[in-house]
């Protein structure tokens, strides 16, 4: 499983959250607390906004600890919105097109769990995506096929409606599966931040929701990044939350 977090409120260099807390996404990549591997060294990303409504993006295939550039970049960049992500491999080999954040104009995301069954049901879920987002698909992963599902159902008109539609539709495809759907995930606009938890077993990867951070923003994070649990909350399962700059709205998903 993977590791993610994202970042809304005044502007900060990226390190205050990626790599300077005591368990920071980049302590994560080597030592999770919270996932069936300790280590999540398959590749990483970055997508962060500035004055442009499009999202710079940096991702490589390598550890996030063997990258030198890594500690650098987060000390120089700053910004008040920010995705990131470190990858242990589940679906698609290990290159920089399958590593996230993904990114389609001004959205952003990023994914931690699986879809049951992506090799049977990968080509009957990709006929289903209107021409231009067929053309957007670079990788491999079941965690590009849900953004790009998200996408095609409206995600840009209506977030909250999009993401149930695709779980939906996920499930229809599936049929009668056992295997279990187990989904933790960030996503931005540029705007607004959204996770949500959803899992058809109820074991979701963990996601949570920070308190007041001493930069006044707020973050999500697969582990708490200061590892002490009482300063966050974690999210309840198939429970999906909007971040913006007013304040916290909170959804249910089925």
């Amino acid at each position: 499983m993977c590791r993610l977090t994202a970042y809304l409120g005044p502007e900060i260099a990226l390190e205050r959250i990626i790599v300077t807390p005591s368990h920071s996404l980049l302590e994560q990549s080597q030592a999770a607390t919270e996932a069936k591997l300790a280590t999540n060294g398959d590749g990483f990303g970055i997508a962060w906004y500035g004055d442009d409504p499009i999202p710079g993006l940096y991702r490589d295939v390598l550890p996030a600890w063997s990258d030198g550039n890594l500690p650098n970049l987060c000390r120089m960049v700053k910004s008040h919105l920010f995705l990131a992500h470190v990858r242990a491999s589940t679906v698609g080999e290990v290159t920089r097109v399958n590593c996230h954040p993904f990114t389609s104009d001004h959205w952003s995301f990023a994914h931690n769990g699986q879809i049951a069954d992506f090799t049977r049901i990968r080509r009957t879920l990709e006929s289903t995506l209107p021409d231009d987002l067929y053309a957007q698909r670079r990788g491999t992963t079941d965690s590009e096929m849900l953004f790009m599902l998200c996408l095609a159902n409206g995600l840009d008109a209506d977030p909250v409606t999009a993401i149930q539609t695709t779980l939906d539709q996920i499930r229809a495809v599936q049929g009668d599966t056992k295997a279990p759907n187990r989904l933790a995930c960030v996503l931005t606009n540029g705007t607004s931040v959204y996770g949500f938890r959803h899992a058809s077993d109820h074991a979701s990867p963990t996601l949570y929701l920070s308190g007041p951070l001493t930069s006044g923003g707020t973050a999500l994070a697969s582990e708490p990044l200061d590892g002490d649990v009482t300063n966050w909350t974690a999210l309840r399962e198939n429970e999906l939350i909007c971040l913006t700059g007013h304040g916290t709205n909170r959804h249910i998903l089925h």
